[in-house]
């Protein structure tokens, strides 16, 4: 705690005669060295502890300001070394404002009752009626969310998360509201019960209400012209201008929302970008990207997505009201003016043209086009694979990851090819040689969950499929025997034989993070136990998920090699 004294007789005098006021000076608490030439028309009510005021403030044009207090009220504040406070309209009430801080133009600033700052403020996603619904807090993970979403099927588990998040909430929740050092307020409307982080700037914004800003010195935060921000969450790195309105929604690490984007009750992930359109409902995993002003999405999951301009879904049974949802698996893309009437879902690295209806699932049948023609659904499956712009997804996701923070929360595996997706093939291939085997060879169209396959698109699916799993399991392999110089072959079968027994069996996409079905299973039921104490333990048992990822991919692939050439590693030769 930094020392503090009360006020002189003489300096209160001089304080009176530059029309300060106070309502007991003695409550007023200043640094034992204490220029008091730099305050002016302030006025300070309840217990107000100010710092030293020795720095200049360069303005963009050149102007020089010194640190201070002009023209402001404040009501149980402590403010920290070189601050500058003025034209505040209203008033400032029970924050902490640390070093460093350019407050100007303000109309109030405040914290009232005991606020939680965003923490714990129920976000009804994929669902609008409710169900799904995911509590926010200031570390949330993608992965973390994923499973407060999808897996409602285990309410111990919820309750034991949702717990953890109470009980960080509870932790955090206070009377008083943080401004960081080195931040920047001006021209601001309203500000309240708002936790802002350091180097933060906050210009020309409307009205900011219960949240956080976990802005810090690797990832400041901006938040821009005429934003409106209720109920929320923006992570470090983030940018939030130019007219957005956000209601219950976090915006996850080095996301942009600008250009008049509205969301509700969304959940937006690192490295989103939108502008012009709006969400509703949406769970918007890493990436995922909408730029065009008629564009809505509403009660989907989706990650790594391109939408095009005039893309939208339906929620909506009419009579039922807003109760559907579908997801959308990572890599897609639907193209201009494209339509989903959920409930649906979408294969990963599909391409999604025209308006769809009838309620597809080509879940199984990753790397496709749907295609509308005559009102149905036709699915082209595998096609994408032969795309070049697959390709240069795949390339530009890890250059565009504009976080910095040193702490990322989201996990992100930017694989194209996985056991996740090789897995879907293998399926796929299944499900086309059966269709085959039932209708005919010579059929002209099958049809498979709500969709049609035409013949020769069939025969070209085997094709693409086979290809991609030669390649993946061509690349594990090269993968796992490169950088080793072998003596002799028993050295070469010893590197191939895996070094863990996990990564076997089903995988899964948790929003970004590969990583085995069971693995999953594991944690949780570690976390439904107890045995997993903290949201800390469950954030660092997806690090090291996916940190892993090679070494558990090779178990699962190993066996792969096996059972598809028919052969045994350990017995493989050059």
């Amino acid at each position: 705690m930094k020392t503090r004294r009360n006020l002189t007789p003489d300096e209160i005098a001089y304080l009176e005669a530059r029309a300060c006021t106070a309502d007991d000076w003695k409550a007023v608490w200043v640094p034992p060295v204490f220029d008091k030439t730099y305050i002016e028309h302030t006025r300070f009510s309840g217990t107000v502890r100010l710092g030293a005021f020795r720095k200049d403030f360069v303005l963009p044009g050149g102007l020089k300001k010194h640190a201070g207090l002009r023209h402001v009220t404040l009501h149980n504040c402590e403010v920290g070394d070189n601050v500058l406070i003025e034209n505040i309209s209203n008033y400032i009430a029970n924050y902490r404002i640390g070093d460093n801080c350019f407050i100007q133009n303000v109309n109030v600033l405040l914290t009232e009752g005991t606020a939680t700052f965003g923490n714990g403020v129920e976000v009804s996603v994929l669902n609008e009626t409710g169900g799904r619904e995911v509590p926010m807090y200031d570390r949330l993970s993608a992965s973390l969310a994923y499973i407060l979403a999808l897996y409602r099927h285990r309410p111990g588990l919820i309750g034991r998360i949702r717990e953890l998040i109470a009980a960080y909430t509870g932790q955090i929740a206070s009377e008083r509201g943080t401004i960081g050092n080195n931040v920047k307020i001006i021209n601001a409307g309203t500000i309240k019960n708002v936790r802002i982080g350091d180097c933060c700037t906050v210009e020309n914004c409307t009205r900011l209400e219960n949240g956080s800003v976990n802005s810090n010195e690797e990832a400041p935060v901006y938040i821009g012209d005429s934003v409106i921000a209720q109920d929320f969450i923006i992570s470090s790195g983030a940018v939030v201008a130019d007219a957005a309105k956000i209601i219950r929604c976090f915006i996850g690490q080095a996301c942009h929302v600008t250009h008049n984007f509205s969301a509700h009750d969304s959940l937006l992930f690192s490295n989103c970008a939108f502008e012009n359109g709006e969400a509703c409902a949406i769970f918007a995993g890493p990436f995922t990207v909408s730029m065009h002003k008629s564009s809505l999405l509403i009660a989907g999951m989706f990650s790594f997505l391109n939408a095009g301009s005039g893309s939208n879904q339906s929620n909506h049974m009419y009579k039922l009201g807003p109760i559907h949802q579908g997801i959308v698996e990572r890599g897609s893309k639907t193209t201009s003016d494209s339509y989903i009437l959920w409930p649906a879902r979408i294969g990963a690295f599909s391409l999604v043209m025209g308006r769809h209806h009838h309620h597809s699932d080509t879940s199984d049948m990753p790397f496709s086009y749907l295609i509308e023609k005559e009102d149905e659904t036709y699915l082209v499956p595998g096609i994408n694979l032969r795309s070049v712009g697959t390709i240069r997804d795949a390339q530009k996701w890890p250059k565009r990851d504009k976080r910095t923070d040193p702490v990322q929360l989201d996990k992100i595996n930017y694989n194209l090819l996985s056991p996740y997706t090789i897995n879907k093939m293998l399926k796929a291939l299944g499900i086309l040689k059966q269709l085959q085997k039932l209708v005919g060879e010579t059929s002209e169209i099958y049809y498979y969950q709500n969709t049609r396959i035409k013949g020769s698109s069939l025969q070209h699916a085997l094709r693409f499929y086979s290809l991609a799993i030669h390649k993946f399991l061509g690349n594990s392999l090269i993968k796992r025997l490169e950088k080793t110089a072998f003596k002799d072959v028993e050295e070469m079968r010893r590197q191939l034989a895996p070094d863990t027994s996990e990564g076997a069996g089903e995988w899964l996409d948790l929003s970004g993070l590969i990583v085995p079905k069971a693995s999953v299973e594991a944690l949780l039921m570690a976390v439904e136990n107890g045995e997993t104490a903290s949201l800390e333990e469950v954030e660092a048992a997806f690090d090291r998920f996916h940190r892993s990822y090679y070494r558990i991919e090779w178990t699962w692939a190993a066996a792969k090699i096996e059972e598809w050439y028919g052969l045994k590693l350990a017995e493989i030769t050059p």
